[in-house]
């Protein structure tokens, strides 16, 4: 069972890790949808880019042990804000497109880094 759940959270923090080179190098470039829904809550093109650098990180980050508690903060954070901007527009259909990402970033972190045994020394 406990193979079972590394297996799964892995799986779980490549796709985070996925999502959080996708989503923040949409943000980074300035794709036009990611444009169009900041600029609704006036991000301008430097707002758009450190949240895209924000995002970026946040998935890296997730690779590595000693960084992956960081990594899960920081893509939380960034889910729960487009997620307040969202509620501030009373868009619930935005919120609810978030929500699963928060909480597959709370699961990653209740499950722990998968590997930390590959990455300590006897």
């Amino acid at each position: 069972m406990a193979n079972a759940l590394k297996i799964l959270n892995t799986l779980f923090i490549l796709f985070a890790l996925f999502m959080g080179v996708k989503q923040g190098w949409a943000m980074l470039s300035g794709k036009p949808e990611m444009v169009a829904m900041f600029s609704k809550w006036n991000f301008g093109k430097t707002g758009l880019m450190l949240m895209g650098i924000v995002t970026l990180a946040g998935g890296v980050l997730l690779l590595h042990p000693k960084t992956f508690v960081w990594g899960n903060y920081l893509t939380a954070a960034g889910i729960l804000l487009i997620i307040a901007l969202h509620l501030n527009d009373q868009d619930l259909r935005g919120v609810m497109v978030e929500l699963p990402f928060l909480l597959l970033s709370l699961v990653i972190l209740y499950l722990q880094y998968p590997f930390l045994s590959f990455f300590q020394r006897d």
